[in-house]
């Protein structure tokens, strides 16, 4: 028993995305358990996932859950919120590992940070359709006011590289513009490519908002999992950090050098499902 213990306590963390969004996850896991292993998979041939049906959606996160198992883990993240939002559940139910995603962690900080009770969601066409940020919400605090809006292209600056420039900013205060004038004094990012946008969506909506990233509830979350199984990775031996995407990996390696500052970064291309 002992045996199976430290084995376990020795692998990974599972991480998944539709492209580089979750890098932003797998930077506070980094932060908050620098000893742990992890292993990122970028589903970067059939991003972005906010277009797709719940069916579509669910299928693609077993198949990514599939995969990670393939590779030893011992516990998942679901880093994007459309997977979490559409999939969660069923995920949990069908693989027998602690899952979890980041749509709850980021309603719990909205909450809390909220001062007028008026909070707004951002994020992609599915999560916001699903209603699920409305719904963790007002299950925490029901008079909050909640104003949402998709922001589909913000996907696609991210996935390109181009986070702070001026096509960005045109289509942020495109998407911003009316959620601002609701009064908000909260807005969640939910989706985690979104805070790679962070710089040009704090100066659309201006001062006196604030942008809750759920990362990093998320990765405190990851660690309070692991300490009450007893499975965090002793601090020492050489730490092992694999990234895989399903399409070339080129751009995600550019991306995610920046974002990571890691020169090193590299991603191997595998199949995953019918990607």
């Amino acid at each position: 028993m002992t045996g199976d213990w430290f084995l376990t306590m020795q692998k990974a963390i599972g991480i998944f995305d539709s492209g580089v969004g979750g890098l932003t996850v797998l930077k506070e896991l980094m932060a908050v358990l620098p000893q742990e292993n992890t292993i990122y998979l970028g589903d970067t041939a059939r991003v972005p996932y906010g277009i797709r049906s719940p069916e579509t959606v669910t299928r693609y996160s077993f198949e990514n859950t599939q995969f990670l198992l393939s590779q030893e883990i011992k516990m998942l993240v679901v880093a994007c919120n459309t997977a979490s939002a559409i999939s969660l559940d069923a995920v949990k139910r069908e693989f027998p590992l602690p899952v979890l995603g980041v749509l709850e962690p980021g309603a719990r900080a909205a909450v809390a940070a909220t001062r007028t009770g008026k909070i707004g969601v951002i994020g992609t066409e599915a999560t916001i359709g699903s209603g699920a940020y409305e719904k963790a919400v007002r299950s925490i605090s029901p008079g909050i006011e909640v104003f949402s809006q998709a922001c589909p292209l913000f996907v696609s600056l991210v996935e390109e590289g181009w986070t702070d420039n001026d096509v960005a900013e045109l289509v942020a205060r495109r998407y911003l513009e009316t959620l601002r004038d609701r009064g908000i004094d909260t807005l969640v990012l939910g989706c985690t490519h979104y805070p790679l946008l962070k710089k040009v969506i704090a100066r659309v909506v201006g001062g006196g908002i604030t942008l809750i990233d759920s990362a990093t509830e998320t990765a405190r979350e990851v660690a309070e999992v692991l300490a009450k199984l007893n499975w965090i990775r002793p601090d020492r031996g050489e730490v092992v950090r694999r990234y895989f995407v399903t399409d070339s990996p080129s751009r995600f390696e550019r991306v995610g050098k920046l974002f990571l500052q890691d020169t090193r970064l590299t991603a191997e291309q595998v199949r995953v499902g019918g990607a």
